[in-house]
């Protein structure tokens, strides 16, 4: 049985009217900030891509707001009568079932036309597994790009993962625990051996990161059958100008392990080079070495 998590003092101050998109805890009930409990207690009413999931954190926090179903098959219908509302005078808070809203959630088309109407806007930031993640895994934080969800089908996922392969920052990607395992070899053949991590069950008891190249990764039988929300980042491509010594030695240690073809996409990918040219240049490798 979950111990109820004694709620702080709310703000006494009443809320301007306007619509509030509002983080929630992505795993621990304590991720939730204090302005987001005011926003929780003090609005009309309360938008909520599953009303039982939201439920149960308005319950850990002695939170009474009513809840309304707000996800992508009432969103439709629902908007005129939110605006409605808006119009009205109300305040009207919005949230997912974990992290910020619109982060690969419900909400884009609510915020859209609320702009679009006059309406006040207002985020109220906290926790995003994408953000927790990167923090965690080691890689590059500078530059970094969010690309949601692959698609489930592997051609259509390579086709997907070949428009981020010359990006030159950090990307993060969510995807279900039953997918993974595929989701890395296709990554690994697409990407290359860069560094990646593997983030799940973010703020939760089992929280884990397993760091490594993306080569190693896919081989790593732990994700399998993974269990949870899993966020896997990828390093970006390499930066620098590579040194015919480096793509020399990237195609010999390459063909070792791999054939003709496939060495050369994997070394062309790492150093944003071109694959006919280095074709020529792995056949000749592989010649040398035969002859």
């Amino acid at each position: 049985m979950s111990r109820q998590i004694p709620p702080p003092a709310l703000s006494d101050a009443p809320l301007a009217p306007g619509l509030y998109l509002v983080a929630t805890p992505i795993g621990n009930l304590r991720d939730i900030t204090l302005r987001a409990l005011d926003v929780l207690a003090g609005c009309d009413v309360l938008l909520a891509e599953d009303t039982r999931v939201t439920g149960k954190l308005l319950s850990a926090y002695g939170i009474r707001t009513r809840l309304e179903r707000h996800d992508e098959h009432v969103a439709e219908r629902a908007i005129p009568g939110i605006l409605e509302r808006l119009e009205a005078g109300e305040r009207v808070a919005l949230v997912s079932d974990a992290g910020t809203p619109m982060v690969s959630d419900p909400g884009y088309r609510l915020a859209r036309e609320a702009i679009a109407a006059g309406h006040p806007v207002i985020p109220i930031p906290g926790a995003s597994a994408a953000l927790a993640a990167l923090t965690l895994a080691g890689l590059p934080t500078d530059r970094f790009l969010f690309a949601g969800f692959p698609p489930p089908k592997s051609a259509a996922r390579r086709t997907f993962l070949e428009e981020f392969a010359n990006v030159r920052a950090t990307l993060i990607f969510y995807e279900g625990a039953s997918r993974v395992a595929d989701c890395l070899a296709d990554m690994a053949a697409v990407f290359g051996p860069r560094p990646a991590a593997v983030c799940r069950e973010l703020t939760k008891l089992y929280e884990t990161c397993v760091r490594g190249s993306l080569t190693e990764l896919a081989a790593d039988p732990r994700f399998e059958a993974p269990k949870g929300e899993i966020v896997i980042l990828v390093g970006p491509g390499v930066e620098r100008a590579a040194s015919a010594n480096d793509v020399e030695a990237a195609l010999r240690e390459a063909l070792t392990r791999l054939p003709l073809g496939e060495a050369t996409s994997e070394v062309a990918k790492v150093f944003g080079l071109s694959r006919k040219d280095l074709y020529r240049q792995a056949l000749a490798l592989k010649e040398e070495a035969a002859g």
